[in-house]
């Protein structure tokens, strides 16, 4: 019971906390929008901790952060081995391949008409099909090495790319079109100087949208077929085991993951699109 009342006390401290940070003199500036997150953050690890250990929950159904940390720290070189089996070579592999495969389908979807007529109809359809179809069959068709996992992730990738390309390529209007045409640029200079640019924003969301959804893919094909890596084979065969410290090891190496490439990739966004008024302060 004192570990749980030790929880609510640490809660009401960190709200407190947070809120005279949010709400401060101070709370426009980077300090303080870094602070507040990684305060929340470490509330909410603490609350863990003190709870399911006071409340005796046994590690098979939740163990304790300090349980996780221990595990994640006694195995960083199989994780590591995983990161790089799941991560460098399936999905960052197949994140790049998609994404750049689905920008230039979208030049030449805006180009031609037919091809959006043909294109856009079937991609709506390839995206709804479930990962945990069409994982097996690729995994069939390109082994059990990465690049099964690397296709799934292609395929992942490929559509939410293209559909944000080619909307973000749509996004100029009709008079700055016209006093293009009055200048008479050719479509490539169009594409160049006004709708590129003014498609970034929409570009840059498409890739944050699937750099997560890239992750997902490759860890999800490893549950039908891997070698003995990856982050999704750990996740498998450490519950097969009852080790949960290993599990939750591989799952924060993949949170990690994922909240890094998704802030370079803001980051990159920021440094691109400056101009941008979704940029502005």
């Amino acid at each position: 019971m004192t570990h749980v009342l030790g929880a609510f006390a640490v809660w009401i401290i960190g709200f407190a906390v947070n809120l005279r940070l949010a709400n401060g003199p101070a709370h426009d500036t980077t300090a303080a929008r870094l602070a507040v997150p990684l305060i929340f953050g470490a509330t909410i690890l603490v609350m863990w901790e003190l709870i399911v250990t006071g409340l005796d929950v046994p590690q098979v159904i939740l163990p304790p952060p300090s349980h996780i940390a221990a595990s994640f720290a006694a195995n960083t070189g199989l994780l590591w081995a995983d990161f790089v089996q799941t991560i460098l070579k399936g999905a960052l592999s197949g994140w790049v391949i998609g994404c750049a495969a689905a920008f230039v389908t979208a030049l030449l979807v805006d180009r031609y008409d037919y091809l959006r007529r043909g294109l856009l109809p079937l991609g709506n359809f390839m995206a709804a099909l479930p990962i945990v179809g069409t994982a097996p069959i690729l995994v069939m068709w390109f082994g059990f090495g990465w690049q099964s996992k690397a296709a799934v992730v292609v395929l992942m990738v490929y559509f939410p790319m293209l559909v944000n390309t080619v909307a973000g390529l749509q996004e100029t209007s009709a008079m700055q079109r016209d006093l293009m045409h009055t200048y008479a640029a050719t479509w490539g200079e169009t594409l160049r100087k006004l709708r590129l640019p003014a498609a970034m924003p929409f570009v840059f969301n498409g890739l944050k949208i699937t750099s997560t959804l890239a992750l997902i893919g490759a860890i999800v094909a490893e549950f039908f077929g891997s070698p003995t890596q990856g982050l999704g084979f750990r996740i498998s065969t450490s519950i097969g085991q009852l080790d949960l410290g290993l599990v939750w090891s591989a799952i924060v190496v993949a949170a990690l993951t994922g909240t890094a490439v998704y802030g370079l990739v803001t980051l990159a966004e920021k440094i691109t699109t400056f101009w941008h008024p979704s940029q502005q302060r």
